[in-house]
C-alpha cells in the first residue's frame, strides 16, 4: 500500500454512518466547508447509497486533524500534502517553522476591524491589500491581518498627510511588492539549493535533518530580513542625498546637513 493510500481514511461502515449535516455539527464546521475540503482533496468522498451520502468517524477525525494543522498556520495546500504523506519527514517540521514564523501569536483582524482600528474606509484598505502593501495571514481556517499591518497603514497615512497622492503610493506599493516577491523567490531558491538539498542528500537520520533545516531557517530568516531592511534604508538615504544635492536650494541643504543622518556612510 502506498503512503497516500495509507493516509486515506477508510470508507464509513454502516454502523458509524452519518449524514453530512451531522458531520458538520460534530466537527463544528459548515456543510459548505466539508464540500470545499472534498473538492481540494483534503477529505475523501463519502460512501454513497443511491443519492444519499454517508460519512463516518474517520471523516470526523480527518476534519479534526485539518483544524489542528490550520491552527499551526499551515496552508491548505501544505495540509493536503501532509495528509497524503507527500512531504518528506524532514520537510514537515520546516513547513511548521515557516508557518509559525508567519502566523505568530498576534490577534487576527478582519478587514473591517483593521479599517476601524486605523480609521480608513474598508474599500481603500481592500485596494491597498490588492496592491500587496498588506498581506493577509491564514490561521485556524480564517484569514486576517495583524497589528503590524495596522502600523504599516498608519505609516502610509503619515505619507498621505505629507502630501503623497494615494494613486502614486499604491503604484509604488505595487512595484515594491512585485520586486520583493521576485527577490524572495530567489532567496528561497538559494536556500533550497545550498541548504535544504545538501541536508536532504546527507546520510543523517530524518530527525537530525529536520532539526538542522529548522535551525538554518530560524537563523537565516532574521539575518535576511535585517540585511534587506538595512540595505533599503541605506539606498533610500543615498538617493535622497544625491537628489537634494542636485536640486535643493541653499536653505534645504543647510537644514539637511544639520540632521545627524545626513552624510552618514551607507
Amino acid at each position: 500500500m502506498g503512503t497516500a493510500d495509507a493516509a486515506r481514511p477508510r470508507a464509513a461502515a454502516a454502523g458509524d454512518a452519518i449524514r453530512v449535516e451531522e458531520l458538520a455539527r460534530r466537527a463544528e464546521v459548515s456543510v459548505d466547508t466539508i464540500r470545499f475540503y472534498q473538492k481540494r482533496q483534503l477529505l475523501p468522498p463519502p460512501r454513497r447509497e443511491g443519492r444519499i451520502a454517508w460519512y463516518g468517524t474517520d471523516h470526523a477525525d480527518r476534519l479534526q486533524r485539518i483544524r489542528e494543522l490550520q491552527r499551526q498556520g499551515f496552508s491548505l495546500a501544505v495540509i493536503r500534502r501532509l495528509l497524503a504523506g507527500e512531504l518528506d519527514a524532514a520537510d514537515a517540521p520546516l513547513a511548521a517553522a515557516v508557518a509559525g514564523a508567519q502566523a505568530g501569536d498576534a490577534e487576527l483582524l478582519s478587514l473591517d476591524d483593521l479599517a476601524a482600528r486605523v480609521g480608513v474606509p474598508a474599500p481603500i484598505l481592500d485596494a491597498v491589500a490588492r496592491e500587496g502593501l498588506i498581506v493577509p495571514q491564514q490561521r485556524d481556517g480564517t484569514t486576517g491581518y495583524t497589528e503590524a499591518d495596522a502600523d504599516v497603514l498608519r505609516a502610509g497615512l503619515r505619507l498621505l498627510e505629507a502630501g503623497f497622492p494615494l494613486p502614486d503610493l499604491l503604484a509604488l506599493a505595487r512595484r515594491h511588492h512585485d520586486a520583493t516577491r521576485a527577490i524572495a523567490a530567489d532567496a528561497v531558491e538559494m536556500f533550497d539549493t545550498h541548504v535544504r538539498h545538501p541536508i536532504q542528500a546527507s546520510d543523517l537520520p530524518d530527525a537530525e535533518k529536520a532539526e538542522r533545516l529548522v535551525a538554518a531557517f530560524r537563523t537565516l530568516l532574521p539575518t535576511a530580513t535585517t540585511l534587506v531592511a538595512n540595505h533599503f534604508r541605506s539606498v533610500l538615504l543615498d538617493v535622497a542625498q544625491e537628489h537634494l544635492e542636485a536640486v535643493g536650494d541653499a536653505t534645504e541643504l543647510a537644514a539637511a546637513r544639520e540632521d545627524p543622518e545626513w552624510g552618514q556612510p551607507s
